[in-house]
């Protein structure tokens, strides 16, 4: 008998005090930036992509511009207040987030921003993205209009 509660307490703990990982979130976002949302208290990181850091600056047409905002916009009037699903992965990132593919009904919003030149797929941690990327290069969208450092080298040179 004390066994078998054993087991039920056991059972019971695991399943409230499991991580949301292999799970769906979904909700309201707050764009933080065009790779990370917040949905009610979940950081989630875009999986396979890298966007332009907030103060990052990229030019075109030989002007300069922050494309980091351009891409929080992006994303930002793509959802346009609209709630979207976040299918996460099992584990995490170095700073705590979720890493999930995120939806708006059935797009794609990760496949969208790289597609449209908004974010470079993220090659170190995911291949999912890598024709999306050759098609925003192939046909000059978003940040492949001009010249601009990866946001990873931007980071590490900043």
């Amino acid at each position: 008998m004390q066994k078998k509660i054993f087991y039920n307490f056991l059972f019971i703990f695991l399943i409230t005090t499991s991580s949301l990982a292999n799970e769906i979130i979904t909700g309201y976002p707050k764009v933080i930036d065009g790779d990370t949302v917040h949905i009610n208290a979940s950081k989630i990181r875009l999986n396979g992509i890298d966007a332009p850091e907030r103060e990052q600056i990229c030019s075109k047409f030989n002007t300069e511009y922050n494309c980091g905002i351009t891409t929080t916009q992006a994303l930002t009037e793509k959802i346009n207040n609209q709630i979207i699903s976040c299918k996460l992965q099992p584990s995490k990132d170095r700073y705590g987030r979720y890493i999930g593919v995120c939806f708006l009904e059935n797009l794609d919003l990760n496949k969208w921003m790289v597609r449209n030149g908004y974010a470079v797929a993220y090659r170190r941690y995911s291949k999912d993205y890598i024709e999306d990327e050759e098609y925003a290069k192939k046909n000059k969208l978003g940040i492949w209009q001009g010249n601009f450092l990866t946001p990873e080298k931007w980071r590490k040179a900043n």
